[in-house]
C-alpha cells in the first residue's frame, strides 16, 4: 500500500512539472540557465546601524576596520555609524539598532535595558571560532551577564605601563626604569629623581589615579553581583598605603592630590620622572620634543607581572536588531586575522590569544620604532570581577577617602571604613 502511495505522489509531481514546462514561453526556457535558482539569487541589501557609548571609535577607524572590509566581503551589507547616537533615546523611539560599541565598565548600567544579545548561539551557527580570543577577556564579559552569557566581543584592550622621561634620569645620573619592578622598587627609584634644581620641582613618580593601583589587585569597589561595597578590606588597605608612600616622598606630592591631569604634567610640564598609567601613546606621538620611553607596569609582590583588570572596548549585537546574522557577519570580518593585524599595527590593541597580534603592535607608526613597546606585554591583565552600575559614583567616594588619608586628615582604617559606609548609603539611596 505504501509503495502505491509513493508512486502516485511521484506521478503527480512529474505531471505538475511537465505542465509548468509546457506553459513556459520558448524565450523564457532558453534564458540564463541559473535563472530562478536560489543559489544564484543575490542577498537582499541590508543597512545596519552601529551606535557607540563613549567615543571609542573614530570615523576613520570605523571606515578602515569595519565599513570598508565588510563591504568588500559582503557587498549587500551597509553599516551606518551613529557616533553620537543616544542609545536610550533610540530605544524609546524604537529606532533600528544592530551593533553597539561600549566599554565593559559601562555594560552593567545598560544591561538593565536588556539590549545585549548572547553572541554564542550566533557564533556557533556561523562557525565563528571563539577559541581565538583571550579567554580571560571573554570571562570578564560573561561575568557581566546574569547567566554567564557572552554578551559581546572585546575588540580592544586598554593596557597599563610605566612611562619615563629619559632627560630627567640623564640629568641626575640615575639609571632608567627597567622591566619587572615592584611598586617598592619604583618608589625607591622615584626618590632618586625627586628634587628641586634650577627653580624646577622634579617629581619622581605620578601614579595618575587611584584606580591604576586598584585594578591589578582585581579591586573594583562595588561587588557587581550583590551591589555592596567591598572596600573595607586588607587589599584596599595595602593599595592605600602604597599610594601614600608615593606621595610621602619629600617633594613628590603635588599641590592637589589626584587633581588635574597627570598626563599634562608628564607631557607638557615635563617635570615628572615616571608616570604609571593607561595607554597614552597617542598623546606621546603628538609630543615629539619629549624624550621618553616605556617599561613594564609596576607589580605588587603577590601579583607579579600583572597590570590593571581587563579594561575592554566591546562590540555587541543589539537584541532589538532584525538582522542579527548580518551583524554577526560584521563581527566575523572585524575579528578576522587580516583586520586584527591591521588594527594592531595601527594602534588598537587586539584581545586575541595568538602573540602575533602583540608583536605587530604599532609596527606601522614610525614614531614608536625605537621604543620598548614590547615591554608592555610582559604583564597581563588581572581577572575582572563583574562591575556594578554604581562603580563610577562609588569610585569618587573612595578617591575622596584616599585623599583625606594622604593629607593626614584620617588614618587608613577610618578612611576605608567611612568610605565603605558612604558607598553603601549611596547604593541604598539610589535603589530607593
Amino acid at each position: 500500500m505504501k509503495r502505491k502511495q509513493i508512486h502516485t505522489a511521484l506521478m503527480v509531481l512529474l505531471s505538475a512539472s511537465l505542465i509548468a514546462s509546457c506553459s513556459s514561453r520558448p524565450e523564457e526556457s532558453q534564458g540564463d540557465p541559473g535563472a530562478g535558482e536560489t543559489a544564484s539569487k543575490p542577498p537582499e541589501p541590508v543597512t545596519l546601524k552601529m551606535y557607540q557609548i563613549q567615543s571609542l571609535w573614530t570615523e576613520q577607524d570605523f571606515n578602515t576596520l569595519i565599513a570598508e572590509p565588510v563591504k568588500k566581503k559582503y557587498p549587500h551589507i551597509t553599516i551606518e555609524f551613529m557616533p553620537k547616537g543616544n542609545v536610550e533615546q533610540a530605544l524609546v523611539a524604537d529606532e533600528p539598532m544592530d551593533l553597539i560599541a561600549i566599554w565593559n565598565g559601562n555594560m552593567p548600567y545598560y544591561k538593565d535595558f536588556d539590549i545585549f544579545e548572547n553572541i554564542s548561539p550566533l557564533a556557533e551557527k556561523l562557525k565563528f571560532d571563539l577559541s581565538r580570543f583571550d579567554q580571560g577577556a571573554l570571562d570578564s564579559i560573561k561575568a557581566l551577564s546574569d547567566q554567564g552569557e557572552l554578551i559581546g566581543l572585546p575588540n580592544m584592550l586598554q593596557f597599563n605601563a610605566l612611562y619615563y622621561n629619559k632627560e630627567i634620569f640623564d640629568r641626575f645620573g640615575v639609571p632608567y626604569p627597567k622591566d619587572g619592578m615592584t611598586w617598592e622598587d619604583t618608589i625607591e627609584l622615584a626618590r632618586k629623581v625627586t628634587r628641586t634644581e634650577g627653580g624646577v620641582e622634579y617629581r619622581g613618580l605620578d601614579p595618575d589615579y587611584l584606580t591604576r593601583m586598584l585594578t591589578p589587585m582585581s579591586l573594583n569597589i562595588v561587588d557587581g553581583k550583590t551591589d555592596k561595597s567591598n572596600v573595607n578590606s586588607e587589599n584596599y588597605k595595602k593599595v592605600f598605603e602604597i599610594g601614600k608612600s608615593i606621595y610621602d616622598i619629600e617633594g613628590n606630592r603635588p599641590p592637589e592630590v589626584m587633581k588635574g591631569s597627570a598626563v599634562d604634567r608628564f607631557t607638557k610640564d615635563k617635570n615628572i620622572g615616571m608616570i604609571s598609567t593607561i595607554n597614552i601613546l597617542d598623546r606621546l606621538k603628538q609630543t615629539p620634543d619629549l624624550n621618553w620611553d616605556v617599561v613594564q607596569f609596576p607589580s605588587y609582590k603577590e601579583r607579579p607581572n600583572t597590570y590593571g583588570m581587563y579594561d575592554l572596548h566591546v562590540i555587541t549585537i543589539a537584541k532589538t536588531s532584525k538582522h542579527k546574522e548580518e551583524a554577526m557577519k560584521v563581527l566575523e570580518v572585524l575579528f578576522s586575522d587580516e583586520i586584527q593585524l591591521l588594527s594592531s599595527k595601527a594602534g588598537k590593541l587586539p584581545v586575541m590569544k595568538d602573540p602575533k597580534y602583540n608583536q605587530a603592535y604599532l609596527q606601522d607608526i614610525p614614531e614608536f620604532k625605537d621604543k620598548r613597546i614590547q615591554s608592555i606585554f610582559k604583564s597581563k591583565p588581572a581577572p575582572a570581577p563583574a562591575y556594578s552600575k554604581y562603580y563610577s559614583k562609588a569610585r569618587g567616594i573612595l578617591v575622596s577617602g584616599f585623599i583625606e588619608y594622604v593629607e593626614g586628615a584620617k588614618d587608613v582604617n577610618t578612611a576605608l571604613r567611612e568610605a565603605d559606609e558612604k558607598i553603601n548609603k549611596l547604593i541604598e539611596s539610589e535603589n530607593k
